[in-house]
């Protein structure tokens, strides 16, 4: 039987920082590049300095939206289309290009994304659920979505908070 190279609880932990982690590590080689001098290796240490601390910045908003999996149901993105598959619930599909309106609601306890589409049409979405981490990237892509207001509304423990709306 083999050993793991590193803990199972450990690796648990350190699991939602990767993507930082690896930001970090090219922003370091980027240093490296940078510090190599010249016509050649300063702007191109400096285009991957200034790449990595973008990254950097989107993968810390995004690391509030990587849940442990808790809820039942799967969320789907592709196509632009946001599809929730609910176990016990209902789910539904929201295309992007729909979407007038995302809240942030607390029910029993454990937060859901609610989606209303231009029609009135909601799909409720727990932020538990498996695949519920990627509405990140979808939901960065709508016009005016703030993610550091989205990553902020799920630290804090509000009953109801509206995230973004369609400007008309």
């Amino acid at each position: 039987m083999t050993r793991p190279f590193i803990r199972p609880e450990l690796a648990a932990r350190l699991r939602p920082w990767r993507e930082l982690a690896a930001a970090a590590l090219t922003l370091v080689a980027g240093g490296w590049l940078f510090s190599l001098g010249g016509l050649l290796f300063r702007p191109l240490g400096a285009g991957v300095m200034l790449a990595a601390a973008l990254w950097a910045l989107g993968a810390w908003r995004r690391r509030r939206f990587a849940a442990e999996i808790a809820a039942p149901g799967l969320v789907e993105i592709e196509e632009g289309a946001i599809r929730y598959f609910g176990a016990r619930a209902l789910g539904g599909e929201i295309a992007l290009r729909d979407l007038d309106q995302i809240r942030l609601l607390r029910l029993d306890g454990q937060a859901h994304w609610r989606l209303r589409s231009r029609t009135g049409e909601a799909l409720l979405i727990p932020v538990q659920a498996a695949g519920a981490a990627s509405l990140a990237d979808a939901f960065a892509a709508l016009p005016g979505f703030d993610l550091g207001r989205a990553a902020a509304a799920l630290a804090a423990g509000q009953a109801f908070q509206t995230v973004w709306e369609r400007r008309p």
